[in-house]
């Protein structure tokens, strides 16, 4: 787990034309792209526009040069959290429809609805183009350039400051982490070993996670400490310098903007 936090920003380092877009515009695309299909009303056109917008994701993902694996790696890892709530969706009435067919009944009298299918499945299809724009996103620009971006676009400076600090110091915590789970290792203490007894087991993780968030409280402490020796205060900001767009970036910018808005329109308006 320890290596895989160290290693989540690797395929952003890499070099490609998607790499070398300002965060600025990947940022505005990935937002767009969110929007336009969140906000299409809750309908069978959504089918249409999250195809549209899952091609442009993928069309981007290619000229990234990124491996597929990346991309589905990254979806296994997020999509458990939405398909317990999608799932959940076909045993309920929800008020985007009047009439409900149910399709099958089982037992408690529980029932599945046609209606509540097709509306899960929507919600699907949202859910799907929203977390392929973020993994894009998140795939081909590093961390402080998302925050740069963030800030070059009127984010609040207190945002820009407290995101910085925990980015800067995620790696410190997982650091003590790893440091706490060698000298367990080194003890031959394996908490998922099941010949051990599940009381100790327990205890012994209660007293790991007990030391991590005292070590942090320690480690919290000596960074507020040095912050205010170096000049911290209420008026303390991060600093980010301005930096103009290059006249290919407006121009995909503005395209993948356009391409994105007459899409989501044309399909509303369909008859």
């Amino acid at each position: 787990m320890i290596d895989d936090l160290y290693s989540i920003e690797e395929s952003a380092y890499r070099d490609s034309v998607i790499h070398r877009l300002d965060a600025r515009v990947k940022l505005l695309v990935a937002l767009a792209g969110i929007v336009a299909v969140v906000a299409m009303p809750y309908s069978t056109r959504i089918y249409e526009l999250g195809a549209v917008l899952f091609a442009l994701s993928l069309v981007l993902w290619v000229f990234s040069r990124l491996s597929p694996a990346i991309y589905l790696r990254r979806l296994a890892l997020i999509l458990p959290f939405g398909i317990f709530i999608i799932g959940f969706q076909v045993f309920v009435k929800n008020p985007y429809y009047e009439v409900f067919h149910p399709i099958a009944v089982l037992p408690f009298g529980i029932a599945i609805y046609a209606e509540s299918v097709e509306f899960a499945s929507i919600l699907l299809v949202k859910f799907i183009v929203s977390i392929s724009f973020i993994i894009l996103l998140s795939s081909t620009t590093k961390m402080q350039d998302l925050l740069d971006a963030a800030g070059r676009l009127g984010m609040p400076r207190e945002f820009t400051l407290s995101l910085g600090m925990m980015i800067r110091y995620l790696f410190v915590f997982a650091g003590m982490l790893g440091k706490v789970w060698s000298a367990m290792e080194t003890r031959c203490f394996d908490p998922l070993d099941r010949a051990l007894p599940y009381r100790y087991r327990f205890r012994q993780l209660g007293y790991t996670i007990g030391m991590i968030f005292i070590r942090s409280y320690e480690q919290g402490e000596r960074t507020y400490t040095s912050m205010l020796c170096r000049g911290y205060g209420a008026n303390a900001s991060l600093h980010i310098r301005s930096k103009p767009l290059r006249t290919g970036e407006v121009a995909f910018l503005v395209g993948a903007l356009a391409f994105i808005g007459l899409s989501a329109v044309m399909i509303y308006i369909r008859p």
